[in-house]
């Protein structure tokens, strides 16, 4: 790399390569999950991911390269461990509970990659472009805020009431 294309160009690939390795691993962690609301929530997502998918094949478009011949390694990594947590026989709250986390560490690394590149397309002077990665952006953020949501106001309380019914059985 020699330059800030060059920089912004590997940014959008790592991109397109984490977006369409989610695109095949979301379906399974919503066919994983208990609660209805995370599950949705995950249902939701995989729609939203196609989208970023299609908004990153305009971007290249627009920037006249090719998106294909990079692996992401990072996206590869966090998937490789949310997809551990599936392998449990247990199908239980506690799973949903430790799937929002691994969920998010996938946004949280979808927002650091978004907002690098949203900066490189406003330095470049591509404000299309910009304007469709700051879309896919804002909706990463949104996905993150409702894992937040579902974790605060249903998985973890249930879980937590869970593990207090337990205490109180062993304790007889």
């Amino acid at each position: 790399m020699n330059n800030l294309t060059d920089v912004f160009t590997h940014e959008l690939k790592d991109l397109y390569s984490a977006e369409t390795q989610l695109v095949k691993a979301l379906p399974n962690m919503a066919k994983g999950a208990v609660n209805d609301d995370l599950r949705h929530a995950l249902e939701k997502h995989l729609g939203e991911t196609q989208t970023h998918v299609q908004r990153l094949e305009q971007a290249a478009e627009l920037c006249n390269i090719s998106l294909r011949g990079q692996k992401c390694k990072g996206m590869e990594g966090l998937l490789t461990e949310g997809k551990g947590l599936l392998t449990d026989e247990d199908k239980n709250e506690a799973r949903d509970a430790a799937l929002i986390p691994a969920a998010q560490r996938v946004e949280h690394y979808e927002m650091a990659a978004y907002g690098s590149a949203v900066a490189f397309a406003k330095l470049l002077g591509m404000s299309e472009v910009e304007g469709l990665l700051q879309q896919t952006l804002d909706e990463e953020k949104a996905a993150d805020a409702k894992l937040t949501e579902i974790a605060e106001e249903m998985v973890n309380p249930s879980i937590m009431n869970m593990s207090m019914d337990v205490e109180k059985e062993q304790a007889k």
